[in-house]
């Protein structure tokens, strides 16, 4: 029997570990497996490969390596700079973010206000980007933080960080942004964009899951989140994750230097997916900005159907995608992200995501464009 084809587009979901990745992480696992905290020469020299790593995990985002903490995830990072910035400002009680964040930040500021706390999710336009004046109006004397994605996990969609960033500072309150979808796909510069806390994740960079960072800028107060030992300068408590940290460091290296060429190809090969699909499939519609996002993203709303039927005949023919958060599959509800860009319920449950990525080739799209326009003909004609 033949083997059934393979090809992923859902790189916004995970990403396969590169080789050259898996092969700077080998080591650690075989050699340099001490305990980076102990005080002997051996734990020392796995100490100083975290330091190599954190080095150059800052230099993809012009950050000096003493404001990286290597957390386990994006998660993780994203829980810390909330709370952090609710303990180190215990007269502010109220937190400022999207209703388009990850459903990480989504569920934590839930968590928040079920704990007394005041959070307000601002909507967004259908483009999926927020209106800056509502969102400069939300903030109070008592806002702890403001909290805005550098690029939204599902539509591609980028927010203007530079901008919100401006008036943010000049209320004097701190401003934190999830980037774990932005990470490698677009050139990051923390100075630039005055950041006080950034959140980071390994495994949207081919590199593994279970490693993640936060950013604090210097001078910024940061509470442990993980209170234990006095590992990462006392703001994570646990001990390090040295291989994964290690693979974490040589994927943000191979991304510095391949950022510009992945990005121009991978866009070239999405537009030229999307721009077919729209032309030869009746009824298809395109979620959020066209030009502001990120360009390995699609987003695209089949009307009549719903995207699990499709999902699944893509899945018999061996192509991965997704109806949107790898985090959220198995809900019967739309898409948060869809409905707060004003999508109705019935076009937010048949849209669905492609998100390729650099190992993706002109032979994997082709794939897709010779099977889905089928798909969804047959599909539309099975369906009252």
């Amino acid at each position: 029997m033949a083997k059934k084809p393979f090809c992923y587009l859902d790189n916004n979901a995970t990403t396969r570990v590169a080789p050259e990745v898996l092969e700077a992480m080998m080591p650690a696992f075989t050699e340099n497996w001490g305990n980076p905290s102990s005080a002997y020469g051996f734990g020392s020299r796995v100490s100083r490969l975290i330091d190599e790593s954190r080095e150059k995990l800052a230099a993809l985002i012009n950050a000096d390596p003493r404001e990286i903490v290597f957390t386990s995830c994006g998660t993780e990072s994203n829980n810390t700079a909330f709370n952090s910035a609710l303990r180190s400002q215990p007269d502010k009680r109220h937190l400022v973010t999207t209703a388009v964040e990850h459903s990480a930040n989504i569920k934590f500021g839930k968590h928040l206000i079920e704990q007394g706390y005041e959070v307000t999710f601002l909507p967004v336009e259908e483009d999926g980007l927020p209106d800056l004046c509502r969102l400069q109006d939300s903030i109070r004397p008592d806002t702890a933080l403001v909290s805005v994605m550098y690029a939204n996990n599902e539509t591609g969609v980028i927010l203007p960080l530079d901008e919100i960033s401006a008036f943010v500072r000049a209320k004097g309150v701190l401003f934190h942004s999830d980037a774990v979808q932005a990470l490698g796909k677009i050139p990051i510069d923390v100075r630039s964009l005055g950041i006080d806390m950034m959140s980071l994740s390994a495994h949207k960079l081919y590199a593994p899951k279970g490693v993640g960072a936060l950013f604090v800028r210097n001078g910024v107060k940061l509470h442990p989140y993980l209170i234990g030992g006095g590992q990462e300068r006392g703001r994570r408590g646990g001990t390090e994750n040295v291989p994964y940290i290690i693979g974490f460091g040589r994927a943000a290296e191979l991304a510095k230097e391949l950022i510009e060429t992945c990005h121009s190809t991978t866009r070239a090969l999405r537009d030229r997916m999307e721009n077919t699909l729209l032309r030869e499939i009746p009824r298809v519609a395109r979620n959020g900005s066209k030009d502001r996002r990120l360009g390995n993203t699609s987003n695209l709303s089949f009307a009549g159907l719903e995207a699990e039927a499709i999902l699944k005949k893509l899945d018999q023919l061996g192509i991965c995608a997704s109806s949107g958060s790898a985090c959220s599959t198995g809900s019967l509800a739309p898409s948060h992200v869809l409905t707060a860009m004003g999508l109705p319920p019935a076009r937010a449950l048949g849209s669905i995501r492609f998100s390729l990525g650099r190992e993706n080739t002109d032979a994997d799209v082709d794939y897709l464009l010779e099977h889905l326009p089928k798909i969804i003909e047959q599909l539309r004609a099975e369906t009252p």
